[in-house]
């Protein structure tokens, strides 16, 4: 069976910055819950493929996330620049400015990821005390429709407490995927806790794909964590619209893999779940020989 992680970050090595330091109030309940800062820190290149290699991952989506004062010219080059030294292991996903000073600036930058050969850009709305539908992002939308790229929406709860999570609505990206129907859209993180009106939005839009990037699946498969109509859906109604993903380095291939396999999810399924649907999406060609 083919595995193609739909979303790992860029390494922090490559972030064009010496150190990965967040406000105390966005950083502090990350590293109580995940241990974000450590995992960051110590995020390679190198540390990356071996944890590919050591779980028999086939292929990884790279992409750059804006945060805090980035550069995010920078790190879609540096995606690139990825993908071109490891063009069978990585595709990447750029990112914009946000908030954009002018919308349009951020548009051109969709169209720099485009020609740098990435295939969407990466958005985090509420981080920046936007909503997902606000209308200086449209410009974004709008050119990413128009050049066929993919736009992968942080959505759901961020463990922030200067960042209220009112702003990664259902309805929010459902309103964006209502005005721009032909973009194809990945809502990280799969939108818990409305994991249930999130599927909604995807059961509406098949150009809604609902990624598990950062999440731990044993939670996902057990009854009462607020998981339990979009695990249902993943078996028949969604099964074409679900994308395995670790964000990397929150959570390691190795133990991601082993909590999907011990769900039980028809083989099927667990194909389309780990690779067949991230193939179809993001246009990749035969698989990697490691």
């Amino acid at each position: 069976m083919e595995i193609i992680d739909a979303r790992v970050r860029l390494p922090q090595e490559l972030w064009g910055k010496p150190d990965y330091d967040l406000p105390a109030l966005q950083r502090e309940q990350y590293d109580r819950v995940l241990g974000l800062t450590d995992k960051v820190r110590a995020g390679t290149v190198n540390a990356l493929l071996a944890d590919l290699d050591a779980a028999g991952v086939d292929r990884a989506v790279l992409h750059a996330e804006y945060e805090s004062d980035a550069d995010a010219d920078q790190l879609s080059a540096a995606v690139a620049g990825v993908v071109a030294d490891y063009p069978d292991r990585f595709t990447g996903v750029g990112t914009i400015t946000m908030p954009p000073a002018r919308p349009g600036h951020a548009a051109k930058q969709v169209a720099a990821a485009a020609e740098l050969g990435l295939v969407g850009v990466n958005l985090q709305p509420a981080f920046f005390g936007l909503d997902i539908d606000d209308r200086a992002l449209y410009p974004t939308y709008a050119r990413a429709e128009e050049l066929g790229m993919i736009v992968a929406v942080h959505t759901g709860i961020t463990y922030s407490r200067a960042h209220p999570l009112r702003h990664e609505r259902p309805e929010l990206l459902d309103q964006v995927a209502c005005d721009f129907p032909e973009l194809r859209l990945v809502a990280c993180h799969a939108g818990w806790p409305w994991a249930t009106e999130y599927a909604a939005v995807a059961r509406r839009h098949p150009t809604v794909y609902l990624e598990f990037g950062g999440l731990a699946p044993k939670y996902v498969g057990r009854s009462g964590t607020g998981w339990d109509v979009l695990f249902g859906y993943l078996h028949n109604l969604l099964r074409d619209q679900v994308l395995f993903a670790t964000d990397w380095p929150v959570l390691g291939h190795g133990r991601v893999l082993d909590e999907w396999r011990s769900l039980d999810l028809p083989e099927q399924v667990l194909g389309k779940l780990l690779g067949g649907n991230a193939r179809s999406l993001f246009g990749l060609g035969a698989a990697a020989t490691r």
